[in-house]
């Protein structure tokens, strides 16, 4: 959406770009290197608002997105203001519906590889799941205690998708984080409250206790199911409040 909303105020701010990919008739096209500043100026110009509208998946005509271009640089134009604002709210509009029913079914696709992912790992060895879909293995059980909702605690962590991308990695970074366990997303606070500390586990965590239709960043798709290697070092004591004199 980013991307579309970046389109228009290009097209909005700045009418219509000389973006065409082909020669056309009467409208003049450099072919050589530019370079005076102007010129190169010009060019990138061109090239990072061309960017923006096949990033958007804008569709123009060629022949008239120039016309508009150079017609209003002559002072001149084939249609009234209110009619070409009219025209682009319409191709925003129409722009906008299509992403909208594209991300709908990337919605729904990613939930059904999720589950498929999910129900087939529920099948291996040591895979637990519990009542709310999240799955876990057990890979060392400490001795220490078990943390609550209400603490902090420190951990180990890698977070992968379950075809093997890393997204975020603290062990990677090697430095161990510290947060609320009621402050993580809701697979990592029912597992933490399962462990006790010294404890590695396996998650693997369903998109309703992930980031379900919202997604995060750019790797983490909406209804992406998680995998992440944790293991809880510290149940962190809070520092007494300081006496008041």
């Amino acid at each position: 959406m980013n991307k579309l909303k970046s389109a228009f105020a290009v097209v909005m701010t700045l009418a219509l770009l000389a973006a065409c990919k082909q020669e056309t008739a009467g409208l003049s096209r450099a072919t050589d290197a530019p370079d005076t500043d102007l010129q190169k100026q010009s060019y990138a110009l061109g090239s990072n608002m061309s960017n923006s509208l096949m990033q958007a998946s804008v569709e123009i005509d060629q022949a008239y997105f120039n016309a508009g271009f150079y017609d209003t640089i002559d002072g001149q134009q084939l249609m009234t203001v209110e009619d070409m604002q009219a025209a682009l709210m319409a191709m925003r509009d129409a722009a906008q519906a299509q992403q909208q029913a594209q991300r709908a079914e990337m919605i729904e696709a990613n939930l059904a590889s999720a589950n498929e992912n999910l129900a087939a790992n529920a099948e291996l060895e040591g895979v637990v799941t519990t009542d709310s879909g999240l799955q876990y293995k057990v890979l060392e059980t400490g001795d220490g205690a078990m943390p609550t909702a209400s603490d902090m605690v420190t951990v180990h962590y890698e977070g992968r998708l379950f075809d093997g991308t890393v997204f975020d990695s603290s062990i990677e970074r090697g430095e161990p984080a510290t947060f609320p366990v009621g402050g993580v997303i809701a697979g990592w606070t029912e597992a933490l409250q399962l462990m006790s500390v010294g404890s590695k586990w396996q998650l693997f965590i369903p998109p309703a206790l992930a980031y379900g239709e919202t997604g995060a960043g750019n790797v983490i798709q909406p209804n992406a199911a998680l995998v992440f290697d944790v293991e809880l070092l510290a149940i962190e004591t809070p520092e007494p409040a300081a006496e008041a004199e």
